[in-house]
This record gives C-alpha cells, sequence and structure tokens, in this order.
C-alpha cells in the first residue's frame, strides 16, 4: 500500500470515529462549560476526561499538582507524538443565555478550553480506532494540561512530570472566533508573543503641591515612567523583534493638594523574538530606573517572566496543515497572523518541535465577533468534531511521517 493510501484509510478512519460520537463530543463540551473550574482547580474536569477515556480502553495518569496524561500505544517501537488540551476557566461572569450557561457565578469558560478538551478526548477516541486495528505507528501521548491562564502556568508542570520525554513532536489547537468553523488557520515561526509583566513602585516622603521642589513628585515621576519607557524600548531594542508595552494599571495620591507618599503602575510587557526577550527582564529594570532618577524617589521594580514566544516548527506546522486540508478540505487551512498574546504552550515548544494552529469556531455568516476573554464568547460547536480530527489526522501523519 502507497503512503497515499495509508495517509487515505487514516483519515476515513478518524473522520468515521469522530461523527459517530460528534453528539457525544457535543455534550461533554456542554458539561464543562457549565461546570468551568479555575487554574489548578480542575479536579471536576479532570475526572469527566478520565472517565471518557477509560471508555475506549484508555488508562491516564492524574497527576499530582493537577492534570493528567495518557497514551493511545499503536506500535510500541514507533515514535511518540503528544497532543496537548488545557483544562482551566477565566475568573470572569458567564453573560451568555444558554442552556450550559456557567452554573459557577464568577467563572466562564470564555477562551475555549472546553472545546479544546472535548477535542483532544474526541482525538483520543478515534486515534484508539487505529490503535485496535494495528494501524497506528507508533504511540500518541494526551496532554491535559491544568492552568494555562496563569503564570507560572501549567505546561511547566507537566513537563517537570516528564510528559514531553521521548517525544518527537508536540501539537495543539486554540479557538480563534475569528476563523469560521470549518476552517483552520496555521503559520511558521512565531506565533504568539512572549509575555511577561512588570509592576513598578515609587516611594517618597509625600507633600504638599505647592512645594514639590522639598519631596519627591511621584505622580510625576511615575507619568514620566508610563509615558516614556514604550519610547525608550523602540529605541534599544530592533524594531523587527515587536515589542509592545501596555500599562494596565496606576494608582498614585487620593487628593489633588498633595503629593503622595507611593505611587505604583503595572504594565504587561510583549515580543516576539526570543533573543529580545531573553535582554528584557535586565533592560526594562535598567531604564525604568534612569527616567525615575531625576525625581530622588526610592524606584522598586519587579519584573516577573511569563511565557515565551510561540515558535511554530515548520516541518511540523506542514504536518498540522496536511492533516486540516486531509479533514476540512483543500481551501480551508488559511495562514495565520501573528498574535500579540501569550500562549504557555510555548515553553513546551521550546523543548521539542512542534506547532500551534488556529481552530475556527465562528458561525458562519455571524456578526460582529466576539473575541476571547469576554462573557459572551461562544462557538459554533461544530467546531469541536472539526478540532477532534485535525488533532488525531496530524499525531497519525506525524507517527507516519520518514
Amino acid at each position: 500500500m502507497s503512503p497515499e493510501s495509508i495517509l487515505d484509510e487514516y483519515v476515513a478512519t478518524i473522520k468515521e470515529g469522530v461523527r459517530a460520537r460528534e453528539d457525544e463530543l457535543i455534550e461533554l463540551r456542554r458539561d464543562i462549560h457549565a461546570h468551568p473550574e479555575t487554574a489548578w482547580n480542575e479536579t471536576r474536569t479532570t475526572r469527566l476526561v478520565v472517565e471518557r477515556l477509560g471508555r475506549v480502553g484508555l488508562a491516564t495518569h492524574i497527576l499530582e499538582g493537577g492534570g493528567a496524561v495518557a497514551e493511545v500505544v499503536g506500535d510500541p517501537a514507533g515514535p511518540v507524538v503528544a497532543l496537548r488540551a488545557d483544562l482551566d476557566a477565566l475568573p470572569l461572569q458567564d453573560l451568555k443565555e444558554v442552556p450550559y450557561r456557567s452554573t459557577h457565578p464568577g467563572v466562564a469558560h470564555a477562551c475555549g478550553h472546553d472545546v479544546h478538551t472535548s477535542a483532544l478526548v474526541g482525538a483520543a477516541e478515534a486515534l484508539s480506532c487505529l490503535a485496535d486495528s494495528r494501524r497506528l505507528p507508533g504511540t500518541v501521548r494526551l496532554l491535559f494540561q491544568p492552568a494555562e491562564e496563569v503564570s507560572p502556568g501549567g505546561a511547566l508542570s507537566l513537563i517537570e512530570h516528564g510528559a514531553l520525554r521521548d517525544v518527537s513532536r508536540v501539537f495543539a489547537l486554540h479557538c480563534d472566533p475569528r476563523l469560521e468553523a470549518g476552517r483552520l488557520g496555521t503559520r511558521i515561526g512565531p506565533l504568539t508573543a512572549a509575555a511577561d509583566s512588570v509592576l513598578v513602585r515609587l516611594v517618597g516622603p509625600g507633600g504638599h503641591t505647592a512645594r514639590p521642589h522639598l519631596t519627591s513628585d511621584l505622580v510625576g515621576a511615575l507619568a514620566d515612567v508610563v509615558s516614556r519607557l514604550p519610547t525608550l524600548l523602540s529605541r534599544r531594542v530592533d524594531p523587527r523583534a515587536g515589542t509592545s508595552v501596555v500599562w494596565g494599571y496606576i494608582q498614585a495620591g487620593s487628593a489633588g493638594n498633595a503629593i503622595p507618599a507611593m505611587a505604583e503602575a503595572s504594565a504587561s510587557v510583549r515580543v516576539f523574538d526570543r533573543q529580545a526577550w531573553t535582554a528584557m527582564p535586565d533592560l526594562v529594570p535598567e531604564l525604568i530606573r534612569q527616567i525615575a532618577a531625576p525625581y530622588n524617589a526610592e524606584v522598586e521594580v519587579r519584573y516577573v517572566v511569563g511565557v515565551p514566544p510561540a515558535v511554530n516548527d515548520a516541518v511540523s506546522t506542514a504536518l498540522v496543515r496536511q492533516a486540516g486540508e486531509a479533514v476540512l478540505g483543500i481551501g480551508h487551512v488559511d495562514e495565520t497572523p501573528r498574535s500579540m498574546g501569550g500562549e504557555d504552550f510555548a515553553w513546551m515548544l521550546e523543548k521539542v518541535p512542534g506547532s500551534l494552529a488556529r481552530l475556527g469556531v465562528r458561525h458562519p455568516g455571524e456578526g460582529p465577533v466576539v473575541d476571547l476573554h469576554r462573557g459572551e464568547f461562544d462557538v459554533d460547536e461544530r467546531a469541536i468534531a472539526n478540532g477532534a480530527m485535525v488533532l488525531a489526522a496530524t499525531a497519525a501523519f506525524a507517527l507516519a511521517a520518514p
């Protein structure tokens, strides 16, 4: 049998297996959506995964601290590839009026992790069909990751538990509300940015606004830091690195005629270039102190490293694209733009080659895009089966690749 015929056989089996369980996968997604759990608390979600995988004979190892790992074993002498889904929800209110609306006030699956998890379960079930018929040329490791939405996140925990041991390639999907269901987005190279945070705290004696020369003008100093840091970074870092500093929090004083004794601000620092990212923990505090120096204030800077840029390997991305076209159809895979958002999966891509792709979840013809991390976010549930087929086909193609 030719290699092309083997891949066609994989696709036929995967599509049949996923379609036969599509209604069950939608039910699973709705169950998870109605019972969201925040980072490091995904116990019920993990139990659901264990139960579903057990139905097809897959044993799941629940990890200490959170998350779970299972394997679909075909040829034990073959290579190992990994598929990852994230389990956690966000601490925000679900604003949708749907039967599966969150039953936990202030917690919602507003980023699509319920879709990712359900799709990986569906992929596991389809791959089990290949393994049972002795047509899976290796092992597919299933990584159900906790705590993607926090830093440090669950990817590092899984890596520490050996989840990537012997893995040759790793793959994941993320919902994209800009893409219609039935489409897939791929990109070689950086897909998401490194995402760090910085907190600046200025301290002084305080005083009267009529006599700023007798004290430390913390509001003026903080205003200088906030306005000048992005500009100075743009002159110290190659513009092609795509550096972005955006302030999200500023607090200083409580009266218009009093200079406060403390002022602080916090920002996200994002960059696509890995070399530039490694320089940020030293460069950003250095520039902040230089800006604040003339104000005679005590300067405290806390720089927190979040996640590296997610850099997609060319060969792995080609496999995702091939799999996407095989199960969704020629012309249904797009080149997706880069995103300044951070992604915990990037830590796995630091260890082994792999690729993160964008899964279309938008209802065709839908009005204005409801972005991720909003309480109104929802998906076209046909995306669940699409994601399951793409993940399963990608793993099978990767195992069969020369």
